[in-house]
């Protein structure tokens, strides 16, 4: 498998990056890092049991936001999703998966948000 970082994989997803995408869904599948299940869980149509699994893995409050942070943004609710983004990138300003997810959010055709079959 590739050894590409999480946060490699991150910044390769935000520039639409099809291999990258692959990775972070193949590697969703074994992993319990709350970083690529949620970012994983944007691009797959299933994504609820990704997010399920990351909030169980979650250990910091930062994993914690972000998983609620996906999780609004997915579920349909755009405006919570960017007011949650905008508080937690002002305690994690380094965050790129929140910053994509609140730009998605902001431009809801950014992100293909199917309606999670499950």
């Amino acid at each position: 498998m590739d050894s590409t970082s999480t946060d490699q994989l991150v910044r390769r997803l935000i520039a639409e990056d099809a291999t990258a995408i692959g990775v972070l869904v193949e590697r969703a599948g074994t992993t319990d890092d709350p970083a690529v299940l949620t970012a994983a869980a944007l691009v797959v149509p299933a994504w609820r049991p990704l997010l399920a699994r990351a909030a169980a893995a979650a250990g910091t409050s930062r994993d914690r936001q972000l998983v609620v942070i996906a999780t609004a943004y997915l579920s349909g609710d755009a405006p919570r999703a960017v007011l949650l983004a905008r508080d937690h990138l002002a305690e994690y300003p380094a965050s790129l998966l929140a910053a994509y997810i609140a730009a998605a959010a902001a431009e809801p055709e950014t992100l293909d948000t199917e309606q999670d079959p499950s």
